[in-house]
């Protein structure tokens, strides 16, 4: 892939700001599922040592970002089809929560009000396959912002940055159909919560 700046970085900070700059390029698409990330290069692009940037990798290491594969070189990790149902398992249990939240709080209306606009925002039919995808995961994430469980929220933004860094493969391979039929569960939950609104008993999850 052509090799393109990444973000300077003053000497504050450096680990965390490496570790966002490298976040923030997987999830973007700019390094993509399976890309090699050579601690030499990105040093270099980034203007740090080698060893922040091996800090850097553990991080996302754990993050499950990045995987090490043969003779320990380090990759985007690319989701099999198991990790994708697991992935959307877990935050469909996550978001089922916070529609119980949301039902239970005294702000359910206002709540809904506002999914119900998110939602009608998500009907362009010129938006690309990637596009899309970001366009559903605010929509999801505005769900768990308005459960106001910060736990909640931050566990399902660490699930995002793993699904996110695989939106650029999806938009052109066949994860994209194992992708919509995970998510069948997930859009069900979403449309009865904005269409229904007053009758609280419905939205439970199971």
């Amino acid at each position: 892939m052509a090799a393109q700046p990444l973000t300077s970085l003053d000497r504050s900070t450096l680990r965390e700001r490496a570790l966002e700059a490298l976040r923030t390029a997987i999830s973007s698409g700019q390094y993509r599922p399976g890309d090699h990330l050579g601690e030499e290069e990105l040093a270099r692009r980034l203007g740090v040592s080698r060893g922040t940037v091996r800090e850097a990798l553990r991080h996302l290491q754990q993050d499950g970002l990045v995987t090490a594969g043969a003779r320990g070189m380090l990759r985007v990790h690319s989701l099999s089809p198991v990790e994708i149902r697991d992935l959307f398992q877990v935050r469909g249990a996550l978001e089922g929560l916070a529609v119980t939240l949301i039902i239970d709080s005294p702000k359910r209306n206002a709540a809904v009000a506002k999914l119900r606009k998110a939602l009608s925002d998500l009907d362009d039919p010129d938006r690309d396959f990637t596009a899309h995808i970001d366009a559903d995961l605010g929509f999801h994430l505005l769900l768990c912002q308005l459960s106001e469980n910060s736990v909640l929220v931050d566990a399902w933004r660490h699930l995002r940055v793993r699904y996110a860094s695989q939106s650029s493969m999806m938009a052109t391979s066949t994860t994209r159909t194992s992708c919509r039929a995970a998510t069948t569960p997930r859009l069900s939950t979403r449309s009865r919560l904005a269409m229904r609104p007053r009758r609280s008993k419905s939205y439970r999850t199971t």
